[in-house]
């Protein structure tokens, strides 16, 4: 027996249909929509209407009903359309995934075991572990500075949205560079609609500046993937991955380092 959809898989659904005729590529709801669908589904009130399109934006896959309207190398998103307003959107499916065999670079492990102990949720692990281990200097080859983590904010259009983490750089010829930052547990999705809200938002906010974002995503405990994406032609490409194992300092592989060196 196909599961039944829990409150939040349901109220999307109807909010989906009420909308969507066969051939549509786009449409548009207001937050007030969600309120109104969950009253005619018989819901208790919903305390954070909100948290409904974020949670299919950002952690959940859209209802299998949902998912069987998209044409073949299409995707249905959900955007932001100014504030109290969404967008579903078919774009083309893309799917950033760290590669299994890419060679990972080995770096010394400079992450006090306190954080480890402590850290609250996967997310937050990740984001003290890229920023503990200067990886984003690493990467991009930049001297960078965390401005701040969890940044909620607005972008023209699009409406508020929550950068994981904002960094800003600087080149040795003096250019300063914009640096937003999403962090992926294992099981997560990289989100497309995540990467071009950071780079709008930096487009926006810091118009004379350089826009790098960056997508961070635990492949295991002790090895993080770097990619660096960008808009092109409204569709988000990998320009950069790279894989950093993180290890004691008194296990480095001379060989290795060699290598790197070479």
């Amino acid at each position: 027996m196909p599961k039944k959809p829990n409150r939040y898989q349901a109220l999307i659904q109807k909010i989906f249909f009420d909308r969507y005729t066969a051939g549509a590529t786009e449409f548009e709801f207001a937050r007030e929509a969600l309120e109104k669908g969950a009253a005619e589904l018989g819901f208790a009130r919903v305390k954070n209407l909100g948290d409904v399109p974020y949670s299919f934006r950002y952690r959940n896959d859209l209802p299998d009903k949902i998912l069987d309207t998209q044409p073949e190398g299409l995707e249905w998103i959900i955007e932001g359309a100014g504030k109290g307003r969404y967008r579903f959107k078919l774009v083309k499916e893309i799917r950033i995934v760290p590669r299994e065999n890419f060679a990972a670079t080995d770096i010394p492990d400079a992450t006090p075991e306190l954080i480890r102990a402590y850290a609250l949720d996967d997310e937050q692990a990740l984001l003290a572990i890229v920023r503990y281990n200067r990886l984003i200097d690493t990467f991009l080859g930049l001297t960078t500075y965390s401005l701040q983590n969890h940044l909620r904010t607005t972008v023209k259009g699009m409406g508020q949205i929550e950068i994981d983490e904002l960094y800003i750089g600087l080149d040795k010829y003096g250019c300063h560079y914009v640096i937003p930052v999403q962090a992926k547990s294992g099981k997560d999705r990289i989100g497309i609609v995540q990467t071009a809200q950071d780079i709008r938002f930096a487009k926006q906010r810091f118009p004379d500046m350089r826009c790098r974002a960056i997508a961070a995503q635990f492949m295991d405990e002790r090895v993080v993937a770097l990619f660096e994406l960008a808009l092109q032609n409204e569709e988000i490409k990998v320009v950069e991955e790279r894989h950093y194992r993180l290890v004691p300092g008194d296990r480095l592989d001379d060989n290795a380092i060699r290598a790197y060196r070479d």
